[in-house]
């Protein structure tokens, strides 16, 4: 059955699915009080066509259910037979139409969702991890093997947070880069190989833009 108050249901899904309105907010690209006005002061008086997609992509319901169009059509994002989309026991994470480098360097594609990995909600609040905050991109290249390889998806975790060492995706003017990025060397950054063939980059950190922390992997054996 559709919900014929929007605004409620979108209220209801935020509170079933743990992930606060600011947190999805930032998953449309849009300032963090822009949901609760939405809900609370009925401004925009309903969700552009593409901010409701991406959040009913993301919660796993119709977009109907958020004020869009009602369809008899089949959407592979629904929850699959056997899973409770009651209670959000699964989450899609965004799969992003980009490439991660462990090579030479690629140039990044758009950032738009072309598809979703699907995670149990309780293991990624496990985890610690918002789930707005998270987008799956694949990894091109051998530079980072053995720890990733060609082919490989990984998570990528875009929570703001001081920067600390570690596996980053990071953006190089148009190329993306997946690094084990150091920051003990005064004003210098330094993006790291895992395979001994590619020489460590030293940048000045005004010139990369820190995506996100790689948090987790998959790859065939």
């Amino acid at each position: 059955m559709i919900n014929a108050d929007p605004r409620a249901r979108l209220l209801t899904l935020s509170e079933e699915s743990g992930v606060s309105l600011s947190s999805l907010s930032a998953l449309i690209g849009r300032n963090s009080t822009y949901l609760q006005q939405f809900i609370r002061k009925g401004s925009p008086r309903k969700l552009e066509e593409g901010d409701r997609r991406k959040l009913a992509e993301f919660l796993g319901v119709e977009e109907a259910e958020l004020g869009g169009p009602s369809y008899n059509s089949y959407n592979p994002l629904k929850p699959l037979a056997g899973e409770r989309r009651g209670n959000h026991d699964w989450l899609d994470i965004p799969r992003l139409a980009a490439e991660a480098s462990a090579g030479a360097g690629a140039f990044a594609a758009a950032d738009d969702p072309v598809g979703a990995l699907r995670f149990s909600a309780r293991w990624l609040r496990g985890q610690g991890f918002d789930p707005a905050m998270l987008s799956a991109i694949l990894v091109a290249g051998d530079s980072m093997e053995p720890l990733l390889r060609d082919g490989d998806e990984i998570l990528v975790d875009r929570t703001p947070r001081p920067l600390r060492d570690g596996i980053h995706v990071v953006r190089v003017g148009e190329t993306l880069l997946v690094k084990r990025v150091q920051t003990g060397l005064p004003g210098r950054l330094v993006l790291e190989s895992e395979n001994s063939a590619y020489r460590p980059i030293e940048l000045d950190p005004r010139e990369a833009e820190i995506v996100g922390r790689v948090v987790w992997k998959s790859g065939r054996l």
